[in-house]
């Protein structure tokens, strides 16, 4: 399995017939996973904590429609995953593995769209740390998932200045931040940089804007640790703006 890094949108993405025929038409093309391990930006958490297989949903998340909060994506056991995963990690770095705490939005969302049948094991994994060279060694220890035919996931969101949007709308024109952050990244992961993007706070344009928090930038170095080979420049399959912030997302073997 190839190894993803997704713009997951908030609730609303799930009827923007645009954005979301772009992530199923992605799903459709890759192999179909025996299991998914997604990491959220919306769980940060040390140690390396894991979701209970049959929890439920997190709605994580104000002010939208009530229909929103009623959503359910019930997916297969995932608890022999959980127990590999577990017994990758070193004996110095436990695996927390949750009774009770089911997907947050940053996984449930897109995968409603990615596999709406909801018949793949999914597994949530949290962000132990913000160092993109720390989250890089986790991705590497799981890159053998990969060859079990795991599908690694890591879900934010390119830009996410949420503080400095003056337009909500899914239209809404991207700022100067948002598109010079956006072309900043996606130059560099065309030529596999990563010491570039794991120096985005002193060398990327547009931050802090861009990135005033950074949970939603870092589950990409997961997803490059993930690859075959750390430099690897993937395939950029989305791009665009949603919300004026970017949704580009990336695809490595």
């Amino acid at each position: 399995m190839p190894a993803l890094y997704i713009g997951h949108g908030a609730p609303p993405l799930l009827d923007d017939p645009v954005w979301s025929g772009q992530l199923s038409s992605w799903a459709a093309d890759l192999p179909r996973p025996k299991a998914i391990l997604i990491v959220s930006a919306h769980w940060e958490s040390a140690p390396v904590s894991l979701t209970a297989s049959g929890a439920p949903l997190v709605y994580d998340f104000g002010g939208f429609a009530p229909k929103y909060y009623q959503m359910t994506y019930e997916t297969p056991d995932a608890t022999s995953l959980a127990k590999r995963i577990a017994a990758m990690m070193p004996s110095t770095e436990p695996v927390h593995q949750h009774h009770s705490r089911g997907l947050d939005h940053g996984a449930w969302v897109p995968l409603k769209i990615m596999y709406p049948e909801a018949d793949v094991p999914v597994l949530q994994m949290s962000l132990p740390t913000d160092d993109p060279y720390k989250l890089m060694k986790l991705g590497e220890r799981l890159r053998p998932l990969r060859d079990e035919g795991v599908l690694i996931i890591g879900s934010g969101f390119l830009t996410h200045g949420l503080p400095f949007l003056t337009d909500w709308s899914i239209e809404a024109k991207a700022p100067g931040w948002s598109r010079e952050f956006d072309a900043w990244a996606g130059e560099a992961l065309a030529r596999g940089d990563v010491d570039e993007l794991a120096a985005y706070r002193s060398k990327a344009p547009g931050m802090p804007y861009a990135h005033p928090t950074v949970e939603h930038y870092t589950p990409l170095f997961v997803t490059l640790g993930a690859a075959s080979t750390a430099d690897e420049p993937g395939n950029q399959v989305v791009d665009g703006f949603w919300m004026g912030l970017s949704k580009r997302s990336l695809q490595v073997a």
